[in-house]
């Protein structure tokens, strides 16, 4: 075959489902759309909010003029950011207690850590089967397939109840093929916004390490879902005091949302070794730590550093880290607020259906609950996007739209309520 007829040969893909939704936004020039699709923080106006704390950091990068540049990172990250990120994940105690144990590498964001995760698992677990949620986020099958990976789900969300399905769950941990790789939701489930309690989480993880399977955590969310970071990190702290000690953990972590750094691509992956003896350690933990570096040494050289720079500065000043908290409470609490005046406002205007679970979900995004259907009668008649599945991004809810989302949810609602009676 040559060369011309494998290029005319080459299948075109199909543009990506969610940045399809934000070309169409952008070219809708109706007044009253509204984006409820892409996973972005905005203002009560609006707009995108660059944190107070990034802006001090920013500044204080700039003053430095003795120690400002664009010169290379190391290849496993610059030093202020993985060793802060490890403090926000694991908390500080726990890192003091285990640092011989924690190994961390900056990647290109959350996407990114995930990336190098499927290509450590592929190297050296390639025979296990990868557990996603169903359902999850649309990258995550993408991410783990390309490496060669296997993948498949286990149960999350019963849409009849827009509940988790938790026994299902917890059975699908109990009969995977023993050493398995559970994907889990650290917090802020992407895309339900449905995390499972503190009680849960202590069973579905006492039943990961009874049949010694590994748990991959995808922190995209810590302290942007409820405010708190420790809160946000329970299920991710919770597993390393009780799985680690046979296995490795391994999270993915993003600064994306919570500090908004959403195309500075700032985040880390970080594995947490078996407590072994130190004589062990000493030789795994340097072995794992190359390994890594080579896969970034091979696919980006060295990781970008304007946004680390940033993130590392906030994390290694207290006052910048302190600003920081509030910020994030600033964000998560406006959200928390659009969830509620969205909830009320349909209760109401008596749109048919329960709306609770908006409110009882947390997070950036909501499972609706709305059919695809209905999702493009809100696109088409009036301008609210959102993607297919019914997911919305609260985040794009404010004070000045969120009646009309809501009327025009109950009108699409009511419509194949009529429609389906015909």
């Amino acid at each position: 075959m040559s060369q011309l007829t494998i290029l005319n040969e080459i299948e075109q893909l199909p543009a990506d489902a969610l940045f399809g939704i934000k070309q169409r936004y952008g070219q809708d020039d109706r007044a009253t759309k509204v984006d409820l699709g892409i996973g972005a923080y905005r203002d009560n106006t609006g707009k995108p909010w660059l944190l107070p704390a990034v802006r001090a950091a920013e500044q204080k990068i700039h003053s430095d003029v003795a120690t400002y540049n664009h010169e290379y990172l190391p290849i496993t990250g610059l030093p202020a950011l993985t060793k802060g990120a490890a403090q926000v994940l694991f908390g500080e105690e726990l890192v003091n207690e285990h640092s011989d144990r924690i190994v961390t590498v900056q990647s290109i964001s959350g996407t990114g850590a995930l990336h190098i995760a499927a290509k450590f698992l592929s190297k050296f677990f390639s025979s296990k089967k990868i557990y996603l949620s169903d359902p999850t986020w649309a990258n995550h099958k993408a991410i783990f397939e390309a490496q060669g990976l296997t993948t498949t789900t286990y149960p999350y969300w019963n849409a009849a109840t827009k509940s988790l399905r938790f026994q299902e769950f917890l059975h699908a941990i109990e009969t995977a093929p023993e050493g398995s790789v559970f994907v889990l939701h650290a917090c802020a489930h992407n895309p339900t916004g449905l995390d499972p309690t503190e009680e849960q989480w202590t069973e579905l993880i006492d039943a990961i390490a009874k049949y010694d399977h590994i748990a991959l955590f995808d922190s995209a969310y810590q302290g942007f879902a409820s405010g708190s970071l420790s809160k946000d990190a329970y299920a991710v702290r919770l597993g390393m005091k009780k799985l680690a000690l046979a296995s490795p953990i391994l999270v993915c972590q993003s600064f994306a949302k919570n500090v908004g750094m959403y195309g500075e691509r700032v985040g880390c992956f970080h594995i947490v070794l078996p407590n072994q003896s130190e004589e062990t350690t000493a030789v795994v933990k340097p072995a794992v730590q190359s390994q890594l570096a080579k896969i970034v040494r091979s696919e980006v050289s060295n990781p970008p550093a304007y946004g680390a720079k940033i993130v590392g500065t906030i994390l290694a000043d207290d006052v910048l880290t302190n600003q920081w908290y509030t910020d994030m409470i600033t964000m998560s609490s406006r959200i928390q607020t659009m969830r509620v005046s969205l909830r009320n406002a349909l209760i109401n205007l008596k749109t048919p259906g329960t709306w609770d679970h908006i409110v009882e979900q947390c997070g950036m995004f909501s499972f609706t609950g709305l059919s695809p259907e209905m999702v493009k009668r809100l696109e088409e008649e009036h301008a609210v996007y959102m993607v297919g599945s019914g997911r919305a991004s609260i985040a794009g809810l404010n004070e000045g739209n969120v009646e009309y989302v809501a009327n025009a949810i109950d009108e699409v609602v009511r419509h194949y309520l009529t429609q389906s009676k015909l």
